[in-house]
């Protein structure tokens, strides 16, 4: 399933970070099999504006598996989802975990579709539409968004797919003072943990949401 074309390094990388991470180092095998599908659609399809498959590892499947430790089981709609970051990382980590992708765009939305078939993910499913358009209200348990908007606009078109209790998981950089201070007076912070990302420079959060 591994690709030749990847650099050796490239898997190395991912093991020292997977150890870094207290991760399973047999989730390398399907991370680099993703890694490499990835790379191949990238050259055509343009899914990400990283090249570089060593920047790859760190900048999309160590900072994504970062979030790992905090949603184990349930369901989780991870909106603009992109090439699958950080929702197919989740899926391969935790089978557990029923995952929903959820892009509106055609070519990535295909890309998804031919990773989850290729990497046998039965635990996640696409879904090729816009967040706000999405018509499965209060069927998660969490929603994620890695790049997606800030906290208001993510809870704006995806805070209907949250069950009663469920939380907003959203991956960010710096502390987002002025993102939290504008969330709607209904929603609140329970808590932002700092992420440790292994190789990459720079401030990593998770903040975590809920209605209240």
């Amino acid at each position: 399933m591994n690709d030749t074309s990847l650099p050796p390094d490239v898997s190395t990388d991912l093991q020292q970070g997977l150890q870094a991470m207290g991760l399973d180092a047999a989730l390398a095998t399907p991370l680099l099999a993703y890694l490499a599908l990835l790379v191949r659609w990238n050259r055509t399809y343009n899914l990400t504006a990283i090249r570089d498959p060593r920047e790859m590892v760190t900048r999309h499947l160590l900072d994504s598996l970062a979030m790992a430790s905090h949603v184990t089981a349930g369901t989780l709609a991870d909106l603009g989802t992109g090439p699958g970051l950080p929702g197919i990382p989740l899926a391969i980590t935790h089978p557990q975990l029923q995952v929903t992708l959820v892009e509106s765009n055609g070519k990535k939305a295909r890309f998804l579709r031919e990773a989850v078939r290729q990497l046998g993910l039965k635990n996640a499913r696409v879904a090729e539409s816009r967040a706000e358009a999405l018509d499965e209200p209060g069927a998660y348990d969490n929603l994620t968004a890695r790049a997606m908007d800030t906290l208001a606009g993510i809870v704006e078109v995806g805070g209907h797919l949250l069950r009663p209790g469920g939380q907003l998981l959203a991956m960010k950089g710096v502390y987002p003072h002025e993102e939290i201070a504008q969330l709607p007076a209904d929603w609140q912070v329970v808590e932002v943990r700092p992420l440790q990302v292994p190789g990459l420079v720079g401030d990593r959060h998770l903040v975590v949401a809920e209605r209240r």
